[in-house]
């Protein structure tokens, strides 16, 4: 796989990647769902599964059970504020950096998998 993330990638896809893997960001949605965004150099790539869906987790510890296996330690737990979304207001959008930097660790331990 080249050393550029697609916008786009699958399980089977991403166990291809080559060292260094990108940066893991596992994002909270309503409701409980959590998706998965790839982070290497300026490229992000969604997780996506077999039909070209986001590929939607329950809990961090699916989340872990899919990417442990493949070499990853940890990821980043970011969450959407209500205010991002407000229509009209003057509130700035949070960059990627930003959301990774005040994020919370989460570790992909395989022994407690």
């Amino acid at each position: 796989m080249s050393s550029t993330l697609p916008a786009h990638l699958t399980l089977d896809e991403l166990a291809h990647c080559s060292a260094p893997l990108p940066g893991v960001e596992v994002h909270g949605l309503d409701m409980g769902w959590y998706i998965v965004r790839l982070h290497q150099d300026n490229n992000v790539s969604l997780l996506i599964d077999q039909k070209g869906e986001t590929q939607r987790f329950t809990g961090t510890q699916w989340i872990a059970r899919a990417l442990a296996p493949l070499g990853f330690t940890h990821g980043t737990l970011t969450w959407a504020d209500a205010a991002d979304e407000m229509i009209g207001t003057d509130v700035p959008s949070v960059s990627t950096q930003q959301r990774l930097a005040y994020g919370v660790r989460v570790a992909f331990n395989q022994a407690s998998l």
